[in-house]
């Protein structure tokens, strides 16, 4: 789970950021391949390893929740708003690595008031008004939803 506002431990470092979202693992001596693998993606994160949390900047803490979350492995990686507050190119960097991830056979929920992204990165939407689904299809099928496109990407 990668909650809305990043929620990391913030007197924690980065490196004991990531540590923490592999604490229920079993397999221990594979985390420093994993380790690997999330400055792989995020290699800002490697320059910081040893940086407390609350020294990084919005966008480098909204990549250490996700580094966080894939630490555990998951089968599932859920995302609250992953773009909140962040700057428009590094909105972009990271759903590129959203999508790479995905290519590599993650499965991703994502919960995001961008529509235009979401639809971009997701196989599968739902539009939701007042917490009711009010259109559900593929994604690319809803993109050219002329009622979504007008209320929500803007037509």
């Amino acid at each position: 789970m990668v909650p809305e506002g990043r929620r990391v431990f913030t007197n924690l470092t980065v490196y004991e950021n990531l540590l923490m979202g592999a604490y229920s693992r079993k397999d221990k001596k594979q985390l420093d391949v994993d380790l690997e693998k999330i400055y792989h993606l995020f290699p800002r994160l490697k320059e910081r390893r040893n940086q407390r949390a609350v020294t990084l900047s919005g966008g480098e803490q909204q990549m250490l929740a996700v580094g966080r979350a894939l630490m555990l492995r998951p089968q599932l990686l859920l995302m609250d708003e992953p773009s909140l507050g962040l700057a428009p190119n590094l909105v972009k960097e990271m759903y590129q690595t959203f999508a790479q991830i995905h290519r590599e056979g993650l499965t991703i929920l994502v919960v995001e008031q961008n529509a235009r992204l979401a639809l971009q990165l997701a196989d599968y939407g739902y539009v939701l008004e007042v917490g009711h689904v009010v259109l559900q299809g593929p994604s690319a099928q809803l993109a050219e939803d002329e009622g979504v496109k007008k209320a929500y990407i803007g037509a």
